[in-house]
């Protein structure tokens, strides 16, 4: 798709709405044509590799439910599962938290697809 066609503004598009119901400008961005590409359409040569430097410089944050005390219902539950050597080394290399922020991993990875799977996103 090329980029004349993603900044057609020639067909409708609705007006939206901030959280506090009052009206914002309409917006030029034709979500269901972006919604609709596939991870190989998009043109990502424009974004600079992440450096050695940039990682440095990161901190590790933890989903706000994992952050907080959760109620007893929402505790982790033991399970055992096989999880790749190298994986779990870096897991590990990050702490003595490590297992909370393998979890933290695995709900960020549920949100995303969940929430995928609602707005019929890929």
């Amino acid at each position: 798709m090329s980029k004349n066609n993603m900044n057609d503004t020639s067909s409708s598009f609705s007006e939206t709405k901030n959280l506090n119901s009052k009206p914002r400008a309409a917006s030029r961005t034709h979500w269901e044509r972006l919604d609709a590409l596939s991870d190989e359409e998009i043109d990502t040569s424009d974004i600079p590799p992440l450096t050695d430097e940039d990682f440095a410089r990161s901190e590790w944050r933890l989903p706000a439910a994992l952050e907080t005390n959760l109620p007893a219902e929402t505790a982790p539950v033991i399970v055992e599962v096989a999880v790749d050597e190298d994986i779990l080394a870096w897991f590990q290399s990050q702490g003595q938290d490590y297992q909370a922020k393998m979890r933290a991993a695995l709900r960020l990875y549920a949100e995303v697809h969940q929430a995928s799977a609602l707005t019929g996103s890929k």
